[in-house]
């Protein structure tokens, strides 16, 4: 059941960094909206890794 859960988590940010491509490239109106879906969770997921590992908020 594991793996499924991870497979469809990395098929998700696949497709998602595919999204980003294409819309970069002038791509139809969805792969815009799913790139900036995809922007925004890859940035939640780096300001939550900053402050787990760094509680003060600041950079070393």
């Amino acid at each position: 059941m594991m793996v499924l859960v991870l497979s469809c988590i990395l098929a998700l940010t696949i497709g998602g960094c595919v999204c980003v491509w294409w819309a970069a490239r002038g791509g139809p109106r969805w792969t815009r909206a799913v790139s900036a879906g995809t922007l925004a969770a890859g940035e939640l997921a780096r300001r939550a890794s900053r402050y787990e590992g760094n509680p003060s908020g600041q950079d070393d």
